[in-house]
């Protein structure tokens, strides 16, 4: 699952990114309005951690923007502006939801899997297609009640696919989602068929009833 903090106090910055990392979330930053909004635009992220004050700009026009754009992307507001005012005008503009600084890092974990149930999942614990069911919090994919093993990766990429059923998704996408942004940069992403390709070998050992198939030059989908 992929996060983008947006905050610019380093410290601060730098405690929420070494603490989701730690539960297994891949992180993006940015610490003015330009980065931040140009990230937010470009990239397609599970939760967007925003600050209202940011050197360049307010973080409350960078959540206007997305919503006029039609980005669904899911919020988190950070801030230590805790007026009723600025909570109002956030969520009303189209936020999940508002924590205010200073807050602990086992409260901002549970908003940011709330919020991701709710936007990604309906609400739903388990992800469940066909007759595989999938844990976000324990990180356990299930055929038939029997767990597959998969690594953190394969888990990332396979979650990534069983939201998102009988659709087309371009590699580019793919990787972005479980590798980051800065893959953009790299020569190829052949590397992503060896991740499927263990994917597809355990979901067929398991009697899975489901397979990732190849789109000749564009990408996979799961069906």
């Amino acid at each position: 699952m992929k996060i983008l903090i947006i905050e610019d106090e380093t410290s601060l910055l730098q405690t929420i990114e070494e603490f989701l990392k730690s539960e297994n979330f891949l992180i993006e930053s940015a610490q003015d309005y330009n980065a931040a909004l140009e990230k937010a635009m470009t990239y397609d992220y599970d939760c967007i951690l925003l600050d209202i004050m940011l050197p360049g700009g307010n973080g409350l026009d960078i959540l206007k923007t997305l919503k006029e754009a039609h980005k669904k992307q899911p919020v988190l507001i950070l801030s230590a502006k805790d007026s009723v005012e600025d909570k109002v005008l956030g969520l009303e503009i189209g936020a999940d939801d508002y924590l205010a600084k200073p807050f602990h890092l086992a409260e901002l974990l549970a908003r940011i899997k709330s919020i991701i149930r709710r936007n990604a999942q309906d609400g739903e614990q388990l992800v469940k297609y066909k007759n595989v069911s999938l844990d976000p919090d324990s990180r356990q994919v299930t055929v038939n009640e029997k767990i597959i093993p998969l690594n953190r990766k394969e888990f990332d990429l396979f979650y990534y696919f069983i939201l998102r059923p009988n659709k087309l998704l371009e590699k580019t996408s793919l990787v972005e989602s479980v590798w980051g942004d800065h893959t953009d940069q790299a020569d190829n992403l052949d590397f992503i068929y060896s991740q499927i390709k263990n994917i597809r070998k355990k979901l067929k050992e398991a009697e899975a009833d489901m397979d990732i198939q190849a789109v000749y030059g564009v990408g996979y989908k799961l069906v």
